[in-house]
């Protein structure tokens, strides 16, 4: 009898060009984790189905680029937010626009559809909450009490309480039918991400820019537990449907975690990068992620991760192995009461009247012009109008996805092709394996000429235009697994002495500035940062200055601000991510003080002191309504960078 192979527990499943521009949003349905919606920088919304290349439907009617979509519980709905505000839901059984709402005033962060009636939430960049009611078209209540923008939305398993997440740092905890906050969760240090209901037990997660995870009590509403690890930027959470432990997708890993107390079960490492959104089916877990135009899925086998146990790593905090903890369940806490009937879905209500269609106040959207190009019908009429609408789930037999042998040397990476972009030719139904040679180059209808971009993306698997395997030379009768690493090393830098003189001496840089560092002394080391006159060291060390926003004083923000300027009209993403957060940084901790001291009467008599400080809220004054230019100017660029600085003008609106 053959040998039972050996099968990876994660892989790359596929990888598609999803738009015809920058990918700004992405999630997977959660019913039946095969149903996959992008949106773009090209203002549309496109469905996929999960390893299939080809886009089954395009929704448009967005006149800004779509930054946040979210798909309902049975995968019947979709909404999808711009940034100019307005918010669309399309019916996808019916292929049709259902409802426009207007209200918000700035972008749409974040969504989710209740998991019972015909309810939509909703958070901007204005810092509101807002409840919709599908049906009835118009906003039910508006939830006040964040500063800044709402990140996420999620509502409880009963759809009784919802839970918003936001980068004041703070969770907070909505009562729907008292119309009030609950609780405010606020032990968060940066900016929270992401929050997610246990399914079962009330208990709330959340993830956030200071590296940690909270579980959150919602009887005694206190934390439970953290979880810290310095090296996991969380972007994702996702409880296993059972419960027993919490999935975090982090910067290529999967780690699943418990609580009570916090242990790390297993890590599993993928290569997503940065990880968008999780779905969990046929015990395998779905993980899709994207690059600029480009959407990947990727799998992992859940039979082959640990998920229950004394942990990985014990106590994630100290390493140290534990006593099993109790079993988690029903005994430890209250469990939600889900009603016995659903709502039904909200019904197509055609509009009557002129005053029914509310007008938008910032571009020019109309119902009439918003369409469902169904780009591939087969697969429309599979998902979206079977003969059996009972057992409607994407697709109708959802089988396992193969896992590839163990030793593959490539992730699925013949598993797929990229599909055509959203306003491509339509294929013909019958083209289920097109020949590569008959299909069209996708968007374009000329060559495509590789131009060097005008904007260096921070997220890419390698440098532009580079392979490592072009630093090695070629080997016949010898596999680069036995190059010893002095061997490797003196070949890599064979030929590349400059690119070796460079590290060397950003080393030596930083080595200094560490020195300086090291003495307690911040502002004398960004002086020194900045007399090296290298703006990569100063990104690294605004990296690290920006993880405490107490090491913040202003006579340091007069010195860091003219570099500022500088990242924020560098070509490297990377140093304009870190302008921005910097930026945001001083304009939260020091514009009010600013403002109010230079609008403060002069004082009677001499204080050394006040003029000091009076000195440098000028300095910084002048240094900020120069970059207010800048930020004026790059308010009109689409994508994650367009929204940054958006939100920028907004905070600076005080100095026009």
């Amino acid at each position: 009898m053959a040998a039972a192979v050996a099968t990876k527990t994660a892989w790359k499943l596929q990888e598609i060009t999803a738009h015809s521009s920058n990918v700004s949003a992405l999630v997977l349905g959660k019913n039946s984790g095969r149903l996959l919606a992008t949106g773009g920088d090209d203002c549309r919304v496109n469905i996929w189905s999960v390893n299939k290349p080809n886009c089954i439907m395009s929704l448009t009617g967005h006149t800004t680029p779509v930054e946040s979509v979210k798909i309902n519980t049975n995968e019947e709905m979709i909404v999808a937010g711009s940034q100019s505000g307005s918010i669309r839901i399309w019916d996808l059984e019916a292929a049709k626009i259902l409802r426009t709402l207007m209200g918000h005033k700035a972008n749409i962060c974040s969504l989710d559809f209740h998991p019972y009636g015909g309810f939509v939430a909703s958070g901007s960049m204005d810092t509101n909450v807002k409840l919709w009611d599908v049906r009835r078209k118009g906003c039910v209540f508006r939830y006040k009490g964040h500063t800044q923008a709402v990140r996420c939305l999620r509502f409880s398993p009963d759809g009784k309480w919802l839970a918003s997440s936001a980068d004041d740092h703070t969770v907070k905890l909505w009562d729907l039918a008292a119309g009030k906050i609950m609780c405010e969760f606020t032990e968060h240090t940066g900016p929270v991400n992401v929050v997610e209901f246990h399914p079962n037990e009330y208990l709330l997660a959340s993830g956030s820019s200071d590296r940690t995870i909270r579980f959150w009590d919602l009887e005694k509403f206190q934390v439970v537990s953290c979880i810290e690890e310095e090296a996991i930027p969380v972007r994702c959470v996702l409880f296993n449907p059972d419960g027993c432990c919490l999935y975090a997708g982090c910067h290529d890993s999967l780690r699943v975690y418990g609580w009570e107390p916090e242990r790390c079960f297993d890590v599993v490492m993928v290569n997503w990068g940065k990880v968008a959104d999780l779905s969990v089916c046929n015990n395998q877990l779905i993980g899709v992620s994207f690059t600029q135009s480009t959407v990947s899925s990727f799998v992992v086998d859940l039979t082959r991760v640990s998920k229950c146990g004394s942990g990985l790593h014990g106590l994630v905090k100290d390493d140290k192995p534990l006593v099993p903890p109790v079993p988690m369940g029903s005994s430890l806490r209250r469990i939600y009461d889900r009603p016995s009937t659903t709502c039904s879905r909200p019904q197509r209500l055609k509009h009557n009247s002129e005053s029914e269609r509310r007008s938008p106040s910032s571009e020019d959207d109309r119902e009439e012009e918003s369409t469902a190009e169904i780009q591939n019908p087969e697969d429309y009429k599979e998902i979206f109008q079977p003969k059996n609408a009972i057992t409607r789930t994407p697709p109708c037999k959802n089988k396992p996805f193969p896992a590839p042998p163990e030793d593959e040397p490539t992730l699925a990476k013949e598993s797929s092709r990229p599909s055509q972009a959203a306003d491509s030719q339509t294929p013909l139904p019958s083209q289920e394996n097109p020949d590569p040679i008959q299909r069209l180059p996708v968007a374009a209808s000329t060559p495509i000429t590789r131009v060097e971009p005008s904007v260096i993306p921070a997220a890419r698997n390698e440098p532009i235009g580079l392979k490592a395997s072009d630093f090695l030379p070629a080997m016949k009768n010898q596999s680069l697994t036995e190059i010893v690493d002095d061997d490797a090393m003196s070949q890599i830098r064979k030929g590349h002495e400059t690119m070796c003189v460079v590290l060397t001496s950003r080393h030596k840089n930083l080595d200094t500035v560490r020195a300086v560092w090291s003495t307690g002394d911040i502002k004398t080391s960004v002086d020194s940062a900045v007399a090296i006159n290298d703006l990569s060291v100063i990104v690294d060390l605004l990296n690290i200055v920006n993880q405490k926003p107490s090491l913040w004083k202003l006579d340091l923000c007069t010195v860091v601000l003219p570099q500022i300027e500088k990242l924020l009209q560098s070509k490297y993403e990377s140093y304009v991510q870190t302008g921005c957060t910097s930026l945001r940084l001083i304009l939260q901790r020091f514009l009010p003080l600013i403002t109010d001291i230079l609008a403060a009467p002069p004082s009677v008599g001499v204080d050394i002191s006040r003029e000091e400080r009076l000195h440098k809220c000028r300095l910084c004054y002048k240094q900020l309504k120069n970059i207010s230019n800048i930020i004026k100017n790059k308010c009109g660029l689409s994508g994650r960078h367009g929204s940054a600085f958006r939100e920028l003008h907004l905070l600076m609106a005080v100095l026009e």
